[in-house]
């Protein structure tokens, strides 16, 4: 029996694979009748020292949040533009993102699918904090879509 899935979180980092994964989300829930939470994470635990004084200034995590919102925002019209849907959230969270979108976010919205590239921006952070899309995978309390392929379900080719 096929699950008809209705709220579904796409969460982004700016990545290709994200937006991938994002156009895939548009195509089930236009499908489905469902509704999209786009969802960015500012991980905060970089801005945190030893001395748990923050490193950087308000004004550039404000200025990182503000980023955040327009990229969220241009997905949104994205979504309206090349797929006229338009039952697209945006949402900003601070924290952890493998906390957030595994467990957090999923609490407070009850999101029944998590569709997510296979990978995100930066192959140096993924070996020093682990993939947050492998976390994910094993903690999220509901169902995942990774993304490895494009809207007609083609392998992609990564440039070498």
């Amino acid at each position: 029996m096929a699950n008809d899935y209705k709220t579904i979180l796409v969460p982004v980092d700016g990545s290709e694979a994200a937006e991938r994964a994002f156009d895939k989300a548009v195509k089930i829930a236009i499908e489905n009748g469902g509704k999209i939470d786009v969802l960015n994470v500012i991980d905060t635990r970089q801005f945190i020292g030893e001395m748990q004084d923050t490193l950087i200034s308000g004004d550039t995590i404000y200025q990182m949040t503000q980023d955040s919102e327009n990229y969220l925002i241009s997905l949104k019209k994205w979504a309206k533009d090349n797929f006229d849907f338009d039952k697209v959230d945006y949402h900003i969270r601070y924290g952890s993102p493998k906390r957030i979108i595994s467990y957090d976010f999923i609490k407070d919205k009850h999101n029944d699918l998590i569709i997510m590239g296979a990978t995100g921006l930066n192959a140096v952070e993924r070996m020093l904090m682990g993939s947050v899309t492998e976390y994910v995978n094993q903690h999220a309390m509901a169902d995942i879509l990774i993304v490895r392929t494009d809207l007609e379900n083609k392998k992609i080719n990564k440039k070498k």
